[in-house]
């Protein structure tokens, strides 16, 4: 009989183990310290256990996903002359069509890094931060930007469709040649 207890209280649930020990408070006194060693004895397992599993989710980093650097935006007559700022949300880009280029400009202010907004109205960049203003080209003429944004690397594939590479990018910094006019920095239409 005492090997069915013994089984029975191997197999019943820590809840059940719990109650048991409450219940049999009102025992004799060797009984009382068994149930409190039980209880202290399920609750540091518990503990021990917990961190045990806290300390192997060390060993399995979460990832941070980062989006593509590079993608495909379209062909160079999708995009009228001006600014088009359909890709401003999800690749941080703006495209820039003149008469006889056409480039992508990366939304990233040379300031802070902020994402400053296209002003249509006033045909600038604005930066909300600090007050940056850019012309459509990207050339910085007000606030406290060091240099104009940065140009990303465009080409067109064998189908015809523009990629874009945000990884590589093209700056203009004050005393030095320009790479505005790299290859890879604008496309001929």
């Amino acid at each position: 009989m005492s090997d069915n207890k013994a089984a029975g209280s191997a197999r019943a649930s820590l809840i059940d183990r719990i109650k048991e020990s409450v219940r049999s408070e009102g025992t004799d006194q060797e009984t009382r310290i068994r149930s409190r060693r039980r209880l202290i004895g399920l609750l540091t397992g518990g503990f021990l256990t917990a961190n045990f599993l806290m300390f192997l989710r060390f060993f399995f980093p979460r990832t941070i996903f980062e989006p593509r650097t590079q993608f495909p935006i379209g062909l160079p007559a999708d995009f009228p002359i001006g600014v088009d700022t359909r890709f401003q949300k999800s690749k941080r880009i703006w495209v820039v069509r003149t008469t006889d280029r056409l480039f992508v400009i990366y939304a990233s202010c040379t300031h802070l890094g902020c994402t400053p907004d296209w002003k249509l109205s006033e045909a600038k960049f604005k930066c909300p931060c600090h007050g940056s203003g850019y012309d459509p080209e990207g050339r910085n003429y007000e606030g406290p930007a060091p240099r104009p944004l940065d140009r990303a690397y465009v080409e067109v594939d064998p189908q015809g469709r523009i990629i874009v590479d945000t990884s590589v990018l093209f700056r203009e910094e004050k005393g030095q040649p320009t790479q505005f006019d790299n290859q890879g920095s604008y496309i001929q239409v």
